[in-house]
């Protein structure tokens, strides 16, 4: 009927696009300039249509979509002031990596669930979206095993906390004060200020040793004096050195007594008590005055000789 038409000069873009729409068949009736107008105009029409019959309804779900995000993002700000002044009060004892991971996670979670209920709101299913996290996350698990047994060993060093920021610790074979603490890894600063990253699988699979952790520490220290020494006074003069030093705790007593007969030397323990912050302080000052008081008090401090005898041998014919 199209072809009849146009053979007797009657008008026929419009059923042409109509023939198009119902088919989907390109030909070449579609380079024709009133077909291409004819599709147009209709296209537009039915958006006009569309827009005028849903937009209202999408607008006002586009607002309430934005306002959700707002309310989330304020209620997200407000629970992480909430859960910090919560975490950190003095009766529950956390430890700083403990109080950032709640902090964090309350922030995240009320976030994440102010998300899900704005994307609800503009119709869009969340049960696919939902079960597309479950496939991704083992996929996820799979793929980053490494990263999930440092995660692990993070809450085990959360939960159990042998050390915090700021603690000296010998741990995963690196010695430093913690600076830093992730559920991932911890940032440790060494004492030539190195900045080290350790996972925490390997800071909890090892020995872990915090100098830190008690307020007080003992100092053990050994001197020697020569065999032919007054030890009596030897001892008196060790015990004045220690008891003088200002950082030397008066409780626990410090301990100062005979060790070792050694091989060339009379050997004292020398242990006093200092608070932690003064350990290396003590230990410093001590052993540069039981040095300066032994030069003065005339005691000699023995160190490794060795005597060489020559024997000269004649020579005979």
């Amino acid at each position: 009927m199209v072809s009849v038409a146009d053979k007797a000069g009657i008008e026929t873009a419009e059923y042409k696009r109509q023939l198009f729409q119902a088919t989907g068949d390109v030909t070449q009736d579609l380079l024709n300039t009133k077909v291409i107008v004819s599709l147009i105009s209709h296209w537009t029409g039915q958006l006009v249509d569309w827009v005028a019959e849903n937009a209202p309804q999408h607008i006002f779900q586009l607002f309430v979509f934005f306002i959700i995000l707002l309310v989330a993002r304020s209620l997200a700000n407000i629970a992480r002031k909430v859960v910090k002044r919560a975490v950190s009060t003095k009766n529950l004892k956390f430890s700083q990596l403990m109080q950032d991971f709640f902090v964090s996670m309350s922030a995240k979670a009320v976030w994440f669930i102010g998300i899900l209920i704005a994307l609800s709101q503009i119709g869009l299913d969340l049960t696919p979206i939902l079960t597309g996290f479950g496939i991704a996350g083992v996929i996820i698990g799979f793929a980053l095993q490494d990263t999930l047994s440092n995660f692990a060993a993070g809450m085990m060093l959360l939960i159990y906390r042998p050390f915090d920021v700021g603690d000296f610790v010998q741990a995963g074979g690196v010695e430093g004060k913690v600076s830093h603490m992730s559920l991932v890894n911890t940032t440790i600063r060494t004492f030539d200020n190195q900045i080290i990253i350790v996972p925490n699988s390997k800071i909890w699979g090892d020995v872990i040793k915090n100098v830190t952790h008690e307020r007080v520490r003992r100092v053990d220290m050994v001197f020697g004096i020569g065999y032919g020494d007054d030890v009596e006074f030897a001892e008196k003069v060790l015990t004045d050195i220690v008891t003088s030093h200002p950082s030397v705790l008066r409780s626990p007593e410090p301990i100062i007594k005979v060790h070792t007969l050694n091989t060339s030397s009379v050997d004292f323990v020398v242990r006093p008590w200092v608070k932690t912050d003064d350990y290396w302080d003590a230990y410093w000052d001590i052993t540069k005055e039981v040095k300066l008081r032994f030069d003065r008090e005339g005691i000699s401090i023995p160190f490794p000789q060795q005597d060489v005898h020559l024997h000269m041998v004649k020579e005979y014919d």
